[in-house]
C-alpha cells in the first residue's frame, strides 16, 4: 500500500459514522434507505459517507432492479486489510506524494 493510499484509508476510517457503516455492511450488503434507518442517520448524510468509503476502496456499489421495477443501489464491503506496524508505516511514508495526498482529509 502506498503512503497516499494508506493516508486515504486511515483518514476515511477516522470517523465514527463510517466505522459503523463498514461494521453494518460487514454483516450484509444493504441499500441506502434501509442502511440509513439501521444506523439512525439521514440518507443524505449516509450518502456522503458512502461516497468517501467508496472513493477509498472500502465499499463498492451495484444497482439492481427490484421486483416492482425500482432501481436500488446496494452497497457492500470490499475485502480489505490494513496491517499497521512501524515498518509498514516507514515503507508507506517513503512513497508519499509531495503533499502527502491532500485528498486524505475526508472528514
Amino acid at each position: 500500500m502506498t503512503g497516499d493510499s494508506l493516508l486515504r484509508v486511515l483518514a476515511t476510517l477516522a470517523n465514527p459514522h463510517r466505522l459503523r457503516v463498514v461494521a453494518t455492511l460487514t454483516r450484509e450488503r444493504n441499500y441506502v434507505s434501509r442502511l440509513a434507518r439501521e444506523l439512525g442517520i439521514s440518507r443524505a448524510l449516509l450518502q456522503v459517507h458512502l461516497r468517501k468509503l467508496e472513493a477509498a476502496g472500502l465499499v463498492s456499489a451495484a444497482i439492481e432492479v427490484s421486483e416492482d421495477g425500482k432501481a436500488m443501489k446496494f452497497y457492500e464491503v470490499t475485502p480489505f486489510a490494513v496491517h499497521l506496524t512501524p515498518r509498514t508505516i516507514m515503507v508507506a511514508a517513503r512513497s508519499l506524494s509531495e503533499h502527502g495526498d491532500a485528498d486524505a482529509e475526508v472528514r
